[in-house]
């Protein structure tokens, strides 16, 4: 993916590794949480969050207003099914640090 997509947090799937699922117009992707979780707040805060997606990573928490008039711009420019279709072939995958990492 080259462009920020919305898409809506619909579970976690890993919490240690802070990653959940994401529904991106009917695809859904494991994208790494790390940028929007809220230290000290579990993280299951987050199931039904609307977020801004870039190369598997969640952003940023939008609210759904933005995320729809977001994605309208994406499909008014012809970029959405790209970026959905990227999504869809698995082409992008999360990075995932070693704890270590995280830690740091």
């Amino acid at each position: 993916m080259c462009l920020g997509i919305p898409g809506r947090i619909v579970a976690l799937v890993d919490e240690e590794a802070m990653l959940a699922s994401v529904d991106v117009s009917g695809v859904r992707r494991t994208v790494d949480v790390v940028c929007v979780a809220e230290p000290g707040r579990p993280l299951a805060e987050l199931i039904g969050a609307w977020v801004l997606v870039h190369v598997g990573f969640a952003m940023s928490v939008i609210d759904e207003e933005e995320a729809a008039a977001t994605l309208k711009v994406l499909t008014e420019i012809g970029e959405a099914e790209g970026e959905i279709e990227a999504m869809r072939s698995g082409s992008v995958e999360p990075f995932h640090p070693s704890p270590a990492l995280r830690a740091s």
